[in-house]
């Protein structure tokens, strides 16, 4: 064989496995960039998912807060009713008592 015949088959061989390396990386480039579309979309939903999940619970406390609010107000009338509810039993239980007697 002469120096240009072996040139040739080195050529050829270089050629065929730059050829299957070419289409090993591209196909996995290829199933890359796949995998990578199915992940960016996953994420898109689970961030719109932990947004809804986040804007109920701030309703929640939204209306927690309006709920202690009320509370509050009503608390200092609703107290001193009490209060006057309790005397008023206290002292027809007292009436009571002493008419009995």
């Amino acid at each position: 064989m002469t120096l240009l015949a072996v040139a040739a088959c080195y050529t050829t061989s270089m050629n065929t496995a730059f050829d299957i390396l070419v289409i090993a990386l591209s196909s996995l480039l290829g199933i890359f960039l796949i995998l990578s579309i199915i992940v960016a979309i996953m994420a898109i939903k689970i961030v719109r998912s932990i947004r809804r999940v986040v804007a109920k619970g701030e309703q929640v406390i939204d209306s927690a807060e309006v709920a202690a609010e009320m509370f509050k107000k009503a608390a200092g009338p609703l107290g001193i009713l009490h209060t006057l509810t309790n005397i008023v039993e206290t002292v027809t239980k007292h009436k009571h008592k002493h008419n009995k007697e």
